[in-house]
């Protein structure tokens, strides 16, 4: 059955998604002496049985998570575990708002990578998009650096810049992926590859949570969860340029929360990366939706001259 459009459910939803995730990090965040490897696993593994559940009330299990094409969920489902091994790293040695205002970048460099990777052009406007918001990661990280490559600050840095980094490479073998893998298929093998992988960091000193520990990482994988379900059914009543630029609404929410809840004040340098990041970004969405726009146009008109 074809869902009509519905611009304002589907930016409803997708605010939904985007609170439930920066809480779902903060969440992470909080829980501080549980490694990040473990903190995946339970992100991950107890996520699962949400997003099947999700499947089975909409019908969706049957044939949802049917593929053929493993080697392509294994090989996203390294490169993304491995982004948000890095991440939830990060976030032990930076503030919230600063781990989330680098993670902005991703979009940014998924223009450079599907460039390179996938044959897409380059034109003016993503050019000087991805110039601004490189321009916007180096003012948010300088103050990291300068401090010494050896300090707390700077490897926080790195490993959230490599997450960003890998996330956009994890979305490249998405987008390549679609049209031919469902989206339940996508998500489950995430999921189900991340589980799996978070289990080879045991060896590296895996904790037993406390009750207020375990009920974080529960918290987090059931938000997770949810927040993914909402991600997905927003893309049924609104086009994924339309719904973008409200994805940075996360920045506010941890803002708020870093301030409230960790004490953490955002410097100006943040603020300013931040905006040029989020400028850049927003900058892409548009442009990519009115390529879009021309595309389809193009299209109609195509059919209009075989009739």
């Amino acid at each position: 059955m074809t869902t009509q459009p519905n611009p304002t459910r589907g930016i409803l939803l997708t605010c939904g998604a985007v609170t439930l995730f920066t809480v779902m990090t903060a969440f992470i965040k909080a829980a501080d002496d549980i490694p990040a490897g473990q903190a995946m696993f339970f992100r991950s593994f107890f996520a699962m049985p949400v997003v099947l559940g999700w499947l089975a009330m909409t019908g969706g299990l049957k044939g949802g998570v049917r593929t053929t094409n493993w080697r392509a969920h294994a090989l996203r489902g390294v490169v993304g575990s491995t982004a948000m091994g890095l991440g939830f790293a990060g976030l032990k040695f930076l503030p919230l708002p600063e781990v989330t205002a680098i993670r902005f970048v991703t979009p940014v460099i998924l223009v450079v990578l599907a460039a390179l990777m996938l044959g897409e052009r380059l034109r003016m406007i993503r050019i000087t998009a991805v110039t601004v918001g490189l321009v916007g990661v180096v003012i948010i990280t300088l103050p990291r650096f300068t401090a010494g490559l050896g300090t707390a600050e700077a490897l926080g840095a790195m490993l959230t810049l490599g997450s960003a980094c890998l996330a956009a490479l994890a979305q490249v073998f998405v987008k390549s992926m679609s049209g031919r893998e469902s989206t339940a298929a996508i998500v489950f093998y995430f999921s189900l590859t991340a589980s799996v992988l978070a289990l080879f960091t045991l060896p590296f000193g895996w904790v037993w949570p406390s009750a207020w520990e375990l009920a974080l990482l529960l918290g987090a994988a059931l938000f997770g969860g949810i927040a993914q379900i909402l991600v997905t059914s927003s893309y049924r009543f609104a086009d994924a340029g339309v719904l973008a630029p409200f994805t940075y609404l996360s920045m506010l929410w941890s803002i708020v929360i870093g301030f409230l809840w960790f004490a953490e004040v955002p410097t100006l340098e943040m603020l300013a990366g931040a905006t040029l990041i989020i400028a850049a970004g927003v900058a892409i969405v548009l442009r990519e939706r009115q390529l879009g726009m021309q595309t389809t146009a193009r299209r109609k008109v195509d059919a209009k001259s075989l009739l």
